[in-house]
């Protein structure tokens, strides 16, 4: 596995129904900083994408937003280290690909599955190989392992997919399961 400087970090723009998920993303976000792994995400400054930009600059750590031109209206994180302005939802996804040695998703809604899905996907097809870890804060992403381990059982994806991501049962799980 190569070394981990920087992650990928997917979550939601909302905070969620519990407020665990906002403790879980805050720890998340000083636990990088402290352990001197920078953060790329889509730059939001609400939700949980925004309480991990927050607690990551807090700690010292570096924190790079990634935004669609046509998002630059809404709120995006403030003080962050690197504010990146794309064309689109597609540049931002292959910029923020490029920016990371690995990805963490933390609870989050559509476009966090779609984001994570997609990495997943493609590290199936070998366009990558950097790990991809599952924050499974108050089992959030047991719904989706076993949408996965579905998709195995009726012969969509080989038995070894489950091989493709890591799912982590806590937030120093991730680190543990990252190496760093």
């Amino acid at each position: 596995m190569q070394e981990i400087h920087t992650l990928c970090v997917y979550c939601g723009a909302s905070s969620g129904r519990d407020s665990m998920f906002t403790e879980h993303a805050r720890a998340f976000g000083a636990a990088c900083a402290a352990r001197g792994l920078g953060i790329a995400f889509g730059a939001g400054g609400i939700g949980l994408m925004g309480t991990v930009a927050e607690a990551a600059l807090a700690g010292g750590g570096r924190v790079v937003g990634v935004i669609p031109r046509a998002l630059e209206s809404e709120i995006p994180a403030t003080g962050l280290t690197e504010l990146i302005v794309v064309d689109d939802m597609h540049a931002r996804k292959r910029k923020m690909f490029e920016l990371a040695d690995a990805f963490v998703s933390l609870p989050g809604g559509l476009g966090t599955l779609d984001e994570t899905v997609e990495m997943v996907t493609w590290r199936q097809l070998g366009l990558h190989d950097k790990p991809i870890v599952l924050a499974n804060s108050g089992g959030y992403w047991d719904p989706l392992v076993s949408l996965f381990d579905h998709v195995v059982a009726t012969g969509f994806a080989h038995g070894d997919a489950a091989d493709l991501y890591t799912v982590a049962p806590s937030i120093q799980g991730v680190f543990d399961a990252l190496g760093v």
